[in-house]
């Protein structure tokens, strides 16, 4: 099964090209929809084959490359369309077909009569295709072709509704503002596969990699390589000071939030430090860069998240948070932690975005948490499912949020210290607090809407994927279970991955023995932070709602900075954007365009009117004339010829 990897690539194309081709004949949206939705189910079962095929090998001999054919050859880089097919890239292909898989069947309900519903799935289909090719290459151009088609998928998905307001702009412009930033990442992740390419002679991982472990490098270039690519990562997987484009990027369809920027394309950066996990270990100053990056990131994010009343603004910045958690285990040398966060993540925020689909669905497109109340005897199971991925995301036990959190946690203590573990702490009680102010401002509580709406719950087709992935949320860490309650055998997935990571762990040379009682006394105390916070929106939002109204007016200056997300989008207006526009007007167009380029034109055009204006002149329209010119022309070539020699 293996070998037909290549299958989970090829069917997702085959989807968007027939339902992008013939999907506006086809007249039966449930054809349309499950084009598109079992491309993507086979895919699942082609990358959970391979992965049993894969366990059943011994641990050293589990990477299989599958070669489709040779791509290109320019001098000594000869790069091929092949993909790797290891623990990494199975983890990955698994959770990218497996949540897509739900996340289509899901869609089929959620975008029922929309007039781009065709078009929906095509697009749907061509980021699966792309996100495969990302995590599956064996090299970095394969990777950075998957790179930059998730960024134009994203593109095409966050304008889907190209005709609609969002907040004070439309959806497109929102579109382009991801596109736009996200190719300031990519400009550095570029640079860095040519640094690569320039130090190593290859851009195909296995050589790099074993060549960056060998070869005897200035470490300044291992500083430089590793910058450049989290550059990228920045980019992609919005961390400070890229991360603008995130919370824009919900003006798209619900299903696309949970597919694009939860589950899959946002942890692209995350897989691409993990899979370079040497180049960082290589470079331990950048390291700490990227750990710092994302705790700021992570404490940053959840602040804004306090405030926000946009139910999918809220989970927007949940999810900058816990990516910036991932970003922390990346730096602090815990790649295998962060991989098992992107995995637990994907479960609970695809929950969280889909079941907050379910409320806007049954709301009539309202998406103020303050217009909602009292939703759970309308939306019962999506209350459920809802309040599963709460816990899960808050970190508590046994839901996989909490081994996953907890092991990020544990390690940013053990390898980084205690102000990595105390901000990432202190991060996680602000994140309990906001998923439950958003749970009871949504569920509990009185009614707040008009009696001109009439929440009901969603068609199975929709809650039936909240279920399977509230499963998930409860079921999924147990792949994880902390060395300190599995004994002897460790932690399964930590063992899993850890023949990726071994050089990495090697060369940092960080892993040694702790104390149990350490790691189960901070396990504890961030468990009880975690329900105290909740215990405290409880309070709060259902028994005290008069507390809220009081704090945001006593501390109204920073209420409001975190009602205007910190004025980050209003600093990069005045120092960026409106720079560039002005420039823009000024320089490009009305000089260099209008008065250099279309003067280079016009003048052309004006010096030959001038020069055909003076022949023009010779053409006289007299025989006579001809005649005497052609005498003199022969003359002339008589006597060049007769005296010329």
């Amino acid at each position: 099964m293996i070998d037909l990897i290549h299958l989970t690539v090829i069917l997702p194309l085959a989807g968007f090209l027939i339902n992008g081709i013939i999907g506006r004949k086809i007249k039966n949206e449930q054809i349309i929809g499950w084009i598109g939705s079992g491309a993507i189910g086979i895919s699942f079962l082609v990358s959970l084959f391979s992965f049993f095929e894969t366990l059943s090998l011994p641990a050293d001999s589990r990477q299989t490359i599958v070669t489709l054919f040779n791509w290109l050859v320019v001098g000594n880089l000869n790069v091929s369309f092949s993909y790797q097919v290891d623990q990494l890239s199975l983890i990955m292909a698994m959770v990218v077909t497996g949540v897509g898989f739900i996340i289509h069947s899901y869609s089929i309900g959620y975008m029922h009569g929309d007039k781009g519903f065709w078009r929906f799935f095509a697009y749907l289909n061509l980021f699966i295709f792309a996100m495969m090719n990302l995590v599956l290459g064996d090299n970095f151009v394969v990777l950075f072709l998957g790179w930059e088609g998730v960024g134009l998928c994203s593109y095409l998905l966050i304008g889907f509704w190209y005709d609609r307001k969002f907040e004070k702009s439309t959806t497109s412009d929102a579109a382009k503002k991801a596109f736009i930033v996200n190719r300031i990442g990519d400009f550095g992740f570029l640079l860095g596969m040519f640094l690569i390419y320039l130090t190593f002679g290859s851009l195909n991982f296995n050589e790099v990699f074993s060549r960056a472990e060998t070869f005897n490098i200035d470490q300044s270039v291992f500083n430089l390589i590793a910058l450049f690519l989290f550059i990228g990562a920045t980019g992609k997987s919005a961390q400070i000071p890229l991360f603008v484009w995130l919370p824009d990027a919900m003006a798209g369809p619900t299903p696309v939030s949970a597919l694009i920027h939860a589950a899959t394309m946002v942890t692209a950066g995350v897989y691409m430090v993990a899979r370079c996990s040497i180049l960082f270990a290589s470079a331990p100053a950048i390291m700490t860069v990227v750990a710092v990056i994302g705790i700021l990131t992570a404490l940053f994010a959840a602040s804004i998240g306090l405030v926000q009343n946009d139910i999918k603004k809220v989970l927007a910045y949940s999810t900058i948070s816990q990516l910036g958690y991932m970003f922390l285990a990346a730096g602090v040398g815990a790649f295998s932690a962060g991989i098992f966060h992107v995995m637990t993540h994907a479960f609970f925020k695809a929950l969280l975005f889909l079941g907050a689909g379910s409320v806007i669905h049954a709301m009539h497109e309202e998406q103020d948490i303050q217009n909602y109340g009292g939703l759970k005897k309308h939306l019962p199971k999506t209350a459920m499912t809802f309040l599963i991925a709460a816990l899960a995301i808050s970190g508590i036990p046994p839901l996989s949020g909490f081994f996953s959190k907890d092991e990020i946690l544990w390690y940013s203590f053990a390898n980084g210290g205690f102000i990595f573990w105390l901000i990432g702490v202190m991060t996680a009680l602000l994140t309990a607090f906001y998923m439950f102010r958003l749970y009871y401002l949504t569920f509990e509580g009185k009614a707040r809407f008009g009696h001109e709406k009439h929440p009901h719950e969603s068609p199975n087709i929709m809650v039936i994927p909240l279920m399977i992935l509230a499963g998930l949320s409860i079921i999924g860490g147990f792949v994880g279970i902390p060395e300190v309650f599995s004994g002897e055998h460790g932690n399964a997935f930590h063992n899993w991955l850890s023949p990726i990571f071994k050089s990495a762990e090697r060369k940092l040379a960080i892993y040694g023995s702790h104390s149990h009682f350490e790691e189960i006394l901070l396990m504890l105390i961030s468990v009880a932070g975690a329900a105290g916070s909740i215990f405290f929106a409880r309070y709060v939002y259902t028994q005290k709602p008069s507390i809220a109204a009081s704090v945001s007016r006593r501390f109204s200056k920073g209420y409001n900075l975190l009602w205007n997300k910190y004025f980050v989008d209003e600093v990069y207006d005045k120092a960026v954007v409106n720079p560039i526009l002005k420039g823009s007007d000024s320089i490009l167009w009305k000089i260099a365009d209008n008065k250099i380029i279309d003067g280079l034109v016009n003048n052309t055009a004006s010096v030959i009117d001038f020069i055909s204006q003076r022949i023009r002149k010779i053409q006289t329209g007299v025989a006579q004339f001809y005649a005497v010119v052609m005498m003199v022309g022969i003359v002339i070539a008589l006597f060049w010829i007769i005296f010329g020699r």
